[in-house]
């Protein structure tokens, strides 16, 4: 019995601070855009790598 004195206090502890981190949460605006980062991930808007002359080109223009 003497155990819950102690199990008691540290569960409310802990459970007020994931109910503390879950309000900072909602504060920070982390849960605003749902589905945007769902559909960044389909979006295919890299381009492709440059091969080294494209990329030397890129670098030092030539001036015409």
């Amino acid at each position: 019995m003497n155990i819950l004195a102690i199990l008691i206090p540290v569960s409310l502890t802990l459970g007020g601070l994931g109910l503390v981190a879950f309000l900072w949460s909602l504060r920070a605006e982390q849960y605003d855009d749902l589905d945007g980062a769902a559909w960044r991930i389909l979006m295919d808007d890299d381009a492709p790598p440059l091969d080294v002359d494209q990329r030397q080109d890129a670098e030092h223009p030539r001036s015409s």
